[in-house]
């Protein structure tokens, strides 16, 4: 055992190493049916003696160190509600192997492990380390992202959303994250891609380059970028609005008893989707991307301080009917048809984004003159009145 006043290697015996030890620091959950994880657990349970020589070990953050005698240590670890962020930094897969070789009956008496032990590591530094010790399986960008506390401006904001709309969101900011559904439209990332759609002043069609939000994912976040989507986030309810209310209506479409099978292109109905918003699950699966287009149409109803040129209500299910019925239906009967059925690229044709956009620029024009024709009738009544 080697020490200074920061850090402790150490070897520890795998048949006696607790295996409750907090994942907070850890920037993912260990997967069980994971490539890594089965090679772990073959290792250790094979060839238990070999298992030091082959493993990188467990990397933990504790409060304290306490020397229990010449050969054992007591460690102090403080929980998130103490004030402390302990626990695993690097080796969840390798400690959830333990678990499950004890419990099934494994001897694993021969087996050693080591254990580095940092001591008093704030958050920050905690996260540091668990992004560089990460490297033996690929992390998700977005894990990292999330390790890095970038999602946090979201998460607070769905928080208040969750209060206000009486409602929860599953949503998965990290890899293998438990209790989060592996639906890609309860990945994070989706919720960004949603209210991008909305972004008015940066995706501009009048412009040679960037004119449609990008569908690809992107999970860097700069300080700008923040920025840019603290001030989208208010919007974030109405694109989820826009999602469910498409989905709603794709499931009436492809349930009316009269048809029979499903002629719309990237549709399966034979398994399911979960929306963030827990109230809506359908029984068929979409591309996670096949709202984008409806929703970036939306984007022509806002000012450049993102205010509603229209009271949303006022025309928001009138707007995405008409967008269906004559232009967004039709299109995925002809992909169909055409035996195009990657949804990617149907979501990510340009053409389908160009006609809703200038569709969507027709049927604003069109609300505007019978707001301004109702209004000069109004004046013209009170001129007669009297």
């Amino acid at each position: 055992m080697n020490a200074n006043s920061n850090c402790i290697i150490a070897t520890a015996h795998v048949d006696s190493f607790p295996s409750n030890l907090p994942l907070k620091p850890n920037i993912r959950e260990p997967n069980p049916k994971s490539s890594t994880y089965k090679q772990l657990f073959d290792s250790l349970t094979t060839l238990p003696k070999k298992f030091f020589q082959r493993n990188n070990g467990i990397v933990l953050c504790v409060n304290k160190v306490l020397p229990k005698n010449k050969t054992e240590l007591e460690l102090e670890l403080l929980q998130g509600n103490e004030g402390g962020n302990d626990g695993i930094i690097n080796g969840g897969h390798t400690v959830l192997a333990f678990k499950q070789a004890r419990a099934n009956k494994y001897d694993l008496s021969l087996a050693r492990v080591k254990v580095t032990i940092h001591i008093g590591l704030s958050e920050d530094e905690a996260k540091d380390i668990a992004l560089a010790s990460n490297t033996s399986a690929p992390v998700d960008a977005r894990s990292k992202v999330n390790a890095r506390g970038d999602y946090k401006f979201i998460k607070q904001f769905l928080a208040k959303l969750e209060m206000e709309e009486e409602t929860k969101f599953r949503i998965a900011y990290y890899q293998h994250q438990s209790g989060a559904p592996k639906s890609p439209q309860c990945n994070v990332n989706h919720l960004i891609k949603l209210i991008n759609c909305l972004d008015r002043n940066k995706y501009n069609p009048n412009k040679a380059k960037g004119k449609h939000p990008p569908v690809s994912n992107n999970p860097s976040l700069s300080d700008a970028e923040r920025q840019r989507l603290s001030k989208l986030l208010p919007l974030l309810s109405k694109a989820m609005w826009i999602e469910q209310q498409l989905f709603k209506t794709i499931e009436a479409y492809i349930t009316n008893p009269k048809k029979k099978g499903v002629d719309l292109a990237s549709i399966d109905a034979r398994k399911n989707t979960l929306l963030p918003d827990s109230r809506y699950s359908f029984g068929f699966s979409a591309p996670a991307d096949i709202a984008m287009p409806i929703v970036a149409a939306y984007r022509v109803f806002l000012d450049e301080n993102y205010n509603w040129l229209i009271p949303f209500d006022d025309f928001a299910e009138d707007f995405l009917q008409n967008l269906w019925t004559n232009y967004y239906r039709k299109y995925l009967i002809s992909e169909k048809l055409a035996g195009n059925t990657v949804g990617s690229k149907i979501c990510r044709n340009p053409a389908i984004w160009d006609n809703l956009y200038v569709s969507a620029q027709n049927y604003l024009n069109q609300q505007l003159l019978k707001m301004v024709g109702s209004t000069t009738n109004k004046r013209e009544q009170l001129t007669l009145a009297n």
